[in-house]
């Protein structure tokens, strides 16, 4: 009888290992498959779609299926810009201390930084097939319009702080107009003239509902988009550290009263160099800045700190703790 029941034992084992191998093979040979079938090396997944989203302190719906479909093409296109997303974060943390309190000052939403990330990808040297220049891609008319200087030596759309300033007072005039901040973003792509007489054209009191041009009806999307990523970069898998941030680097603030012949020699004589000079001061066009006694002009250049052209991470002060895991 034991011989039987170690038989029988024998015959149990036998049967189960059996099974476990054939098992594992195929799952084996599935998993294979699948990465022969996989023609590239990572997974992608849709970012989700809110109910809603707030944009300068109103509730958008996005239940709509043209305001779902419109909002996940943006947020969708800036979780896997991958590259692209994580500069203008870096970027941010430079330009959003310099931007920020001229908005609050100039009482347009916070939201409204934004519009600049779209705008220009927070490139102080930007400059559009169309001519338009500068963080907040003022057209020059435009820009004489709202009080900047644009010549061959000078251009202010260039200037950080004059251009926002500028900026707010386009934000506001239209606010005036429309009394709505969706409009008003809307606007600064298409411009009032447009946005009103749209309006007006197909009997609609909601810029949302508007048939426009392609960039136009994708433009406060991608603003909205933008805050979301920012708000949480990590929930869409940017991971930075906080020496991934570029430093804000500071300045000393020369005037300016008499001509400069030669922004080269000026930048020597001021401890920097030329290229440096051009970076910190994109406004200055050309390699010389006359001003005329006919119409005397002050002009603030900026010169950078020496020590804070080097990176050092305890230099870097994180401006937004959200954008980074340490």
């Amino acid at each position: 009888m034991k011989i039987y029941r170690y038989v029988l034992v024998g015959l149990c084992a036998f049967i189960i290992m059996g099974m476990y191998f054939f098992l594992t093979s195929n799952q084996a040979g599935e998993a294979e498959q699948n990465q022969r079938d996989l023609v590239v090396g990572s997974y992608a997944y849709s970012a989700p779609v809110p109910d809603y989203v707030e944009f300068c302190g109103k509730k958008i719906s996005l239940d709509r299926y043209d305001m779902h479909e419109r909002y996940d093409r943006e947020i969708n296109a800036f979780a896997y810009l991958h590259s692209t997303t994580m500069l203008l974060i870096k970027r941010a943390n430079r330009f959003f201390p310099i931007i920020e309190p001229i908005l609050r000052k100039n009482n347009i939403p916070d939201d409204f930084k934004y519009l600049a990330v779209i705008e220009s990808s927070l490139n102080t040297r930007a400059l559009s097939t169309a001519k338009a220049a500068g963080l907040w891609q003022f057209m020059p008319d435009a820009a004489k319009r709202y009080g900047l200087e644009v010549n061959d030596q000078v251009d202010e759309r260039y200037h950080i702080e004059k251009a926002t300033e500028a900026a707010c007072q386009y934000l506001n005039d239209a606010y005036s107009r429309y009394g709505d901040w969706a409009a008003v973003a809307a606007s600064y792509n298409a411009g009032m003239g447009r946005i009103s007489s749209e309006l007006s054209n197909q009997i609609a009191d909601n810029p949302f509902d508007l048939l426009l041009v392609e960039e136009t009806s994708r433009y406060v999307f991608r603003i909205m988009a933008a805050k979301e990523i920012f708000k949480n970069p990590g929930k869409y898998g940017f991971i930075l550290r906080k020496d991934d941030l570029y430093p804000v680097i500071r300045t000393k603030k020369v005037q300016v009263f008499n001509n400069i012949p030669d922004l080269a020699t000026f930048a020597q004589d001021n401890n920097t160099t030329y290229f440096q000079l051009k970076e910190f001061n994109p406004w200055l066009r050309d390699r010389s800045l006359t001003i005329s006694p006919r119409n005397p002009k002050t002009y603030t250049i900026e010169i950078p700190v020496a020590d804070d052209l080097f990176y050092s991470k305890n230099k870097i002060k994180v401006y937004d703790k959200n954008w980074v895991v340490d």
